[in-house]
């Protein structure tokens, strides 16, 4: 009998957050991209919309901004349902969805930005 796999869900990427909903904004995820449950974000400093984070991007969304905790079809349109962890919770590190590309330095330096605000990311959690 085949092992089943189960995909990535909330409980996996969520270890804590604070009570009433503290934890949690909700945003638009910006046009032109799907991003799965657990995509590390940066925001669009001149929209306020937030996208997977790019190290090298200039336009506010090469800094961590939270953590996304649905999937999001964005491909066509602006989606403004999107919900991140942006402050005072713990993610696990395997739950985690990063750019293709991104070195071990910029994920260290998401990580630590991630800190900053409030939201911890441990390993193995």
């Amino acid at each position: 009998m085949p092992a089943m796999q189960e995909p990535i869900n909330l409980g996996d990427l969520l270890k804590y957050e604070a009570p009433n909903l503290y934890s949690r904004d909700r945003v638009t995820v910006a046009a032109g991209q799907t991003l799965p449950l657990g995509t590390v974000l940066g925001q669009i400093t001149a929209t306020g919309k937030v996208k997977q984070i790019d190290p090298s991007a200039t336009d506010g969304s090469q800094y961590s901004a939270g953590v996304l905790m649905q999937d999001a079809d964005a491909a066509l349109a602006d989606r403004n349902d999107g919900l991140m962890v942006a402050r005072h919770a713990i993610v696990s590190d395997h739950a985690l969805h990063w750019p293709t590309g991104i070195t071990t330095a910029e994920q260290q330096a998401a990580i630590q930005q991630l800190k900053a605000l409030g939201v911890l990311v441990r390993i193995g959690a």
